[in-house]
């Protein structure tokens, strides 16, 4: 899996470096970057295939990570934001411009596995499809405007009744009978957001209700309750939402 790196602090991407090489994901690292438009220079000579997987922090000179993710449209470049809590709302930007995921600084190297590990398993998926596809001509039920729109509301309603769980899109797309990449799309296309959008904001409306419909509970309990095992990622992440903490909502809405 041929990966390239675009931050600019050298430790950063040197501690990336160093953690993808240890990986056993049979990872080559093709490049690395202090800004988006070496990055670019880069990317724009290479064919189809030959980078699998772009890690590009925001706020870079020269191009940053936004400009550099619109370059990337109609190549198939999984891409992975890096991103601090000051530039989360970047990060939601970059989510709506197609970005597979992103990672909050300082980067969790189990976090950042599991993602590679999903991309190369998709990967290798679509490839087999693409065999499969090549050698037999099998007809295939043709997916309506009415199946479409059937499965995003059965996606919705997958996610208000179970967002306090772990999300997996691998395990959605099989109940409801579609590609992970197919069915990513097609909700980012019908609804206007992509599927980590929705989730979030439907995370937060419930921790809005559990705090003033359940003033008892602690901080922690209702960051458990909406899907968020860390307590202190839910409470910069409910402020960057809402624009004022769990216990100050609270306060106000008792």
């Amino acid at each position: 899996m041929n990966i390239m790196i675009a931050d600019d602090e050298e430790f950063i991407r040197l501690g990336l470096e160093k953690i993808l090489t240890k990986m056993d994901l049979d990872i080559k690292v093709i490049g690395s970057y202090s800004n988006g438009m070496d990055a670019w220079s880069h990317i724009s000579k290479l064919g189809d295939g030959e980078l699998d997987v772009l890690i590009t922090d925001i706020k870079m000179p020269m191009m940053d990570g936004l400009k550099l993710i619109e370059h990337l449209r109609g190549r198939t470049i999984a891409t992975i934001v890096l991103s601090g809590f000051s530039e989360f709302e970047y990060a939601r930007k970059a989510l709506r411009h197609g970005v597979r995921d992103y990672l909050l600084k300082p980067i969790d190297k189990v976090n950042l596995y599991d993602l590679l590990v999903k991309i190369k398993q998709e990967r290798c998926e679509q490839q087999s499809d693409s065999a499969a596809l090549g050698a037999v001509d099998l007809p295939q039920e043709p997916i309506t405007k009415e199946k479409e729109h059937h499965v995003i509301e059965q996606m919705k309603a997958i996610l208000e009744e179970e967002y306090g769980k772990n999300f997996e899109m691998e395990r959605m797309a099989e109940t409801v009978g579609m590609s992970a990449n197919y069915l990513s799309r097609l909700f980012k296309q019908e609804t206007g957001m992509t599927l980590t959008d929705y989730l979030i904001d439907i995370r937060i409306e419930k921790a809005k209700q559990f705090l003033t419909d359940h003033p008892n509970l602690k901080n922690y309990e209702i960051s458990q309750l909406v899907g968020y095992s860390d307590p202190v990622y839910f409470n910069k992440l409910f402020k960057k939402m809402v624009g004022e903490t769990p216990k100050d909502y609270k306060g106000k809405h008792r």
